[in-house]
């Protein structure tokens, strides 16, 4: 339904410019073409009606025609003086008892002894079409004009002894056969304008199925949408591969192709299975369970990836399944600055809230007209702000570094936890990017679930260690808490992605996180033995390593 609003909504405004309709066209050109199918069969069984009748008519007339040469008492009567006198009498019941028009008798000179008008008994016979039967004896049909008009006679000898003595000729006038073959061509064309009739109906059916099989869409929209679909699909920044129910890839766009294979040329992929091209692809299973799948990371080719797949329902029933997949790395580089904006704003919330608290304490001082109070508070703080700046800004020389400790620092002071920086620490080295955003994502999560695990704690054993150093080949940092500890049976999965001892959504991705930036900066995670009572975690990085 949603579809269908979307489309209509579009061939509203974003229509291109058509002359008529889909439905109209097909109805008009099928209507045509019934037509014209309809106006040839007709004037073919016009055609053939026609001949049939008039063979028909032929043929009853030949035997008519041979019955009456045949009779033996017509044959003896051209012996006979008068022969008319006995011929007449016989051949006009026999014109009677059939449908022909005219029984003519004539002789070897063409002269009538028998004919429907008794008056023209005795003349010559007209048509000139007497000559095969009384030369050659042949008995056939022929169309002529005689004194009745234009017929379809048949012509039959009349034999005696061997020798020709004389003809017959049956006919059935032209103006009769054409009134028997139109009634017939009648009711051809009849019911040919009946089947035309339904035929018709049933192109208005049709065409009335397929636009709203189309959406309402006119073939030119059509053509519209799919070279927006088909620049949407190639332009997109995703790969994305959509199989049909049996499996074969129906749909794969270029971002797919380059992410799969890199540069190298492929054969045409529409069509094949998916099995044979992508043996790591979720999309069987998908097409087995009818189950999308969200976020899984995948190896596609020699590239790590997220991959996102769902069923493709059609009517209810699965009729496919697609993929759609992004670099990893590309999602980890956005979970990173994600990171440490999050880290950035909750420094700066607990600076905000810590002041917002001291300028209320200051506040409240000069309402009190403790003004040498105020005083003398103003100064302690700035004096404790001033040597936390001046130990942060000569023990790390990163700004990042030394922004996100100064705003741990006031995050624990606000939650009433002794926050301690050795003071022998330092980090004076360069950073690469790597190490940066290794020590970044360390600095952030270590902290908070430190600040998590001693809040458990009572208020005057609430404590937090921070060491760091530079010394050597390796930068290490390590921070302890005083909290609970972590218990020996998390110990195994501490680092698994997912994996938390709390039972909140949302969380066990901070630990996994900090542990693949140290990986990916040549380095490692690693969990000691708290001097504090609680949990110990060491991050080492190689000095050298990722240097940019």
């Amino acid at each position: 339904m949603f579809l269908q609003k979307t489309v209509e909504k579009r061939s509203r405004h974003d229509a291109p410019v058509r002359a008529l309709s889909l439905k109209t066209k097909m109805i008009a050109l099928i209507a045509l073409l019934i037509a014209a199918v309809l106006v040839v069969v007709g004037l073919f069984l016009n055609y053939f009606v026609s001949n049939v009748t008039e063979d028909q008519l032929g043929g009853q007339a030949l035997s008519v025609a041979e019955a009456v040469a045949l009779n033996p008492e017509i044959i003896d009567a051209f012996d006979a003086p008068d022969p008319s006198a006995i011929i007449q009498p016989i051949v006009s019941p026999i014109l009677e008892a059939t449908d022909a028009q005219f029984i003519v008798v004539g002789n070897e000179e063409e002269i009538r002894y028998s004919h429907p008008n008794p008056e023209l008994i005795g003349e010559r016979m007209v048509g000139e079409d007497n000559e095969r039967a009384l030369q050659g004896g042949e008995s056939y049909i022929s169309k002529a004009t005689g004194t009745l008009g234009n017929s379809l006679r048949a012509k039959v000898p009349v034999m005696s002894d061997g020798e020709i003595v004389g003809v017959v000729s049956v006919g059935f006038l032209a103006g009769d056969v054409q009134s028997l073959v139109g009634q017939y061509t009648e009711e051809v064309w009849l019911m040919l304008f009946i089947i035309g009739l339904v035929a018709l109906l049933m192109a208005i059916a049709i065409a009335s199925y397929i636009k709203r099989k189309l959406h309402g869409l006119e073939p030119e929209e059509i053509a519209h949408l799919l070279i927006q679909k088909e620049t949407i699909l190639q332009s997109t920044h995703e790969g994305i591969i959509a199989v049909n129910e049996q499996g074969r890839i129906t749909l794969i766009n270029q971002m797919a192709q380059q992410l799969l294979f890199g540069d190298n040329k492929q054969q045409p992929l529409i069509g094949q299975p998916i099995e044979h091209v992508l043996p790591s692809s979720d999309l069987p299973d998908i097409l087995a369970h009818g189950e999308s799948r969200y976020d899984k990371e995948r190896v596609y080719g020699e590239h790590h990836v997220y991959v996102n797949s769902s069923p493709i329902y059609s009517d209810q029933s699965l009729a496919g399944a697609v993929s759609t997949f992004r670099y990893k790395t590309e999602i980890d580089q956005l979970t990173k600055e994600l990171f440490q904006v999050k880290q950035y704003a909750n420094a700066l919330r607990a600076q905000t809230h810590e002041f917002s608290n001291k300028l209320y304490t200051i506040s409240g001082l000069l309402h009190l007209n403790k003004k040498q109070d105020a005083l003398d508070f103003i100064r302690t703080e700035h004096g404790i702000q001033l040597d936390w700046s001046r130990q942060l800004a000569g023990q790390v020389t990163d700004p990042l570094i030394s922004g996100l400790l100064f705003g741990k620092i006031h995050q624990a002071r606000e939650q009433q936890v002794q926050l301690s920086i050795d003071p022998e620490s330092s980090l004076l080295v360069e950073l690469s990017d790597s190490q940066r955003q290794a020590l970044l994502s360390a600095i952030g999560n270590l902290a908070d679930n430190a600040l998590d695990a001693v809040k458990q704690q009572l208020s005057d054993k609430r404590h937090i260690s921070l060491v760091f150093t530079d010394f050597g080949d390796d930068i290490v940092f390590e921070i302890d808490d005083s909290g609970p500890g972590i218990p020996p049976e998390h110990v195994p999965n501490l680092f698994d992605e997912g994996f938390s001892s709390k039972n909140s959504a949302g969380r066990g991705f901070g630990l996994s996180t900090t542990k693949r930036l140290a990986e990916a900066a040549n380095g490692e995670v690693h969990l000691e033995e708290s001097e504090l009572g609680g949990a110990c975690f060491v991050v080492s990085l190689p000095k050298e390593a990722n240097q940019t």
